[in-house]
């Protein structure tokens, strides 16, 4: 692979529509398997480091926007890093907490680490003054309760800064794979989760209380000589499908062949695209 940068009952505690219930909103749906994810995340704590060149590269566009600004951090929480976030925050002098889902996955960090689920964090108000979540926060349901409880761990004045994948990311597979589906057996299933836009993931930012809400995109070209590997990149980084409606059922045989034959060629390569919502907020003074 080559990369170019250019009850039925009353809810449950922790679960979305409690969260919901204890802040007097309408419940958020419940769009994925929160099981699902923490398993493929144990998994995958064997095999990220396959991955590893791509989830740096998307982790060091993020936090070159602390390069933008004149703040400096002391207390960082990373959150679902997979063992690149915390390193990066620590050579720049800054003291790291990870977290994530995954015990297997937090592992991978050094300490100090916290096995948590992000739809309910443990920490105090004013915990940190800088909350990293590079491409950690899209398996959560409840993502407009999440933010605002990561600003309540931030200190005034603090940072979040988060990576979303955004419309259009691996719309090549998508289409490929719903395509395909649809020719071979007449229907498609939902194999890949819904993505937001920009301006989406700006309200989101917005509407979680932060100050000077910014979201902008990047994108990075991924180019494959062998397209069965963008299906084991996906489970070695733990993004294989979660949703709650997922099918059980063993795909048709020639699917994942038939949309992999079917991916755009740059020159001699199967090309993809990440595109990634980079979200900057400030905790307000």
């Amino acid at each position: 692979m080559a990369r170019r940068t250019g009850p039925a009952g009353a809810p449950t505690l922790g679960s979305a529509p409690a969260r919901a219930h204890l802040a007097g909103m309408p419940p958020s749906p419940e769009l994925f398997d929160r099981e699902a994810v923490r398993r493929q995340r144990d998994r995958a704590a064997a095999t990220v480091d396959q991955v590893g060149d791509i989830l740096r590269d998307a982790a060091e566009r993020l936090l070159d926007r602390l390069d933008d600004t004149t703040r400096r951090f002391t207390r960082a929480l990373d959150v679902g890093g997979r063992g690149v976030v915390a390193p990066l925050l620590r050579a720049r002098g800054i003291a790291t907490v990870a977290c994530d889902l995954s015990a297997a996955m937090a592992k991978l960090s050094p300490p100090p680490r916290v096995v948590l689920d992000e739809e309910w964090l443990p920490f105090g108000a004013g915990s940190f003054d800088l909350i990293v979540a590079s491409l950690s926060l899209h398996w959560v349901n409840d993502l407009p309760g999440t933010l605002i409880q990561l600003r309540r761990s931030l200190a005034p004045d603090g940072l979040l800064l988060a990576s979303l994948p955004a419309q259009g990311s691996l719309a090549e597979l998508r289409t490929a794979l719903t395509d395909a589906e649809a020719a071979l057996s007449g229907g498609a299933a939902p194999r890949m989760a819904p993505l937001p836009d920009l301006r989406a993931c700006a309200d989101l930012l917005q509407r979680a209380g932060y100050a000077l809400p910014v979201a902008d995109m990047e994108e990075i070209l991924l180019l494959y000589r062998n397209p069965a590997d963008i299906l084991t990149d996906l489970r070695a980084a733990g993004e294989a499908n979660a949703l709650r409606e997922r099918s059980r059922t063993t795909p048709h045989r020639l699917l994942f062949p038939a949309a992999l034959a079917a991916l755009p060629m740059d020159g001699d390569r199967v090309a993809v695209r990440l595109r990634l919502a980079m979200l900057t907020g400030w905790a307000p003074a």
